[in-house]
Order: C-alpha cells, then sequence, then structure tokens
C-alpha cells in the first residue's frame, strides 16, 4: 500500500495533537493538585531565549491547522492567537483536531507535487509538497509539542513516553 499525504498528514497530527490535550488536561490537575499558579507553568521556558508553553501550544496547533490546509489547497483558518490559560489551550487544540477531521483524502490528491508558499516570520518561502510536509511541517509539529511536553515534565509533571506517543 502507497502512503498517501492526506495518511501522512491528518490521522498523524490527530494523533499528536490528542496527545498534547492530554497533557495539557494533566497540566492542569498538576497544578491545582500542587496549588501551583496556572499561569507559572503556562510561562515556563525550557530556556530563555525558547517560547513559553502557552506559545509552544499555539505554534504547534498553527503548524498543523495550517500546513494541513496548505496542502489540501484550502484557505488556512485564522485564529486570534489568545488562548492563555489551560482551558483555553485545551480547546484550541480540540478545535484543530475537529477542523482537520474535516478534510476529506481526496483534498490531499497531487498535494505531494504541488508548490506550497507560505509567509515565515521574515519571508516568504515555498517548497514542493512532500517536501514541505516531511522537511517543515511534521518537524515544526513534534518539535514544539515535545517542548511543550518537555516543559511540564520539567516542572514535575509524571508524564512519560506513552503520554507523548498516545494510544495506538
Amino acid at each position: 500500500m502507497t502512503l498517501t499525504m492526506y495518511q501522512a498528514t491528518v490521522p498523524t497530527f490527530v494523533r499528536a495533537l490528542n496527545s498534547l490535550a492530554a497533557i495539557l488536561e494533566k497540566g492542569a490537575a498538576h497544578a491545582q493538585a500542587r496549588k501551583i499558579d496556572p499561569d507559572t507553568l503556562l510561562n515556563t521556558r525550557l530556556f530563555p531565549d525558547m517560547f513559553p508553553l502557552v506559545k509552544q501550544v499555539h505554534v504547534a496547533n498553527d503548524a498543523a491547522r495550517g500546513g494541513a490546509a496548505r496542502l489540501a489547497g484550502a484557505e488556512v483558518p485564522s485564529v486570534d492567537g489568545k488562548e492563555k490559560s489551560f482551558p483555553d489551550l485545551i480547546a484550541l487544540t480540540r478545535g484543530t483536531i475537529a477542523y482537520l477531521e474535516s478534510f476529506k483524502p481526496e483534498q490531499f490528491k497531487g498535494s505531494e507535487d504541488r508548490t506550497v508558499t507560505w509567509q515565515s516570520r521574515s519571508s516568504t518561502k515555498s517548497m514542493q509538497g512532500t517536501a514541505y510536509l516531511f522537511h517543515h511541517v511534521l518537524p515544526n509539529v513534534y518539535f514544539h509539542i515535545t517542548t511543550a511536553y518537555d516543559i511540564l515534565r520539567h516542572s514535575g509533571l509524571e508524564i512519560g513516553k506513552q503520554d507523548f506517543l498516545g494510544r495506538a
């Protein structure tokens, strides 16, 4: 069986974001149980020049949403990025999952060879669809989800590899 761009995109992002949502739920419960101000966790960074947890979650969601939309030839949805609490971030992530699940496999047909263009913080970039997915979008989604996981783990949340991997 041949791997399709849809299979490499939507189910992969959905699984990763479901894990992120579950980790955020555990983070919220951890803050409440330990009487930690949730803002302390949400604004924690691994290093001063890195994004805090809240921004890691935003970027992971943006990368998954935008990557899937561009590959499917759809308009990239605009999200305000004002989510600042655990419930807000969980809702954002669940909303991204619902958005991803709205795509149909046929929307991705031909995307492996289509040129994808997007605006980064500093320039306009273009890549062929397969390279865009495997060398830009997937690494970005996983980087920011991993960093969110690492921030919460470093902050004392008792999570492990299975929390990151999610359910098969």
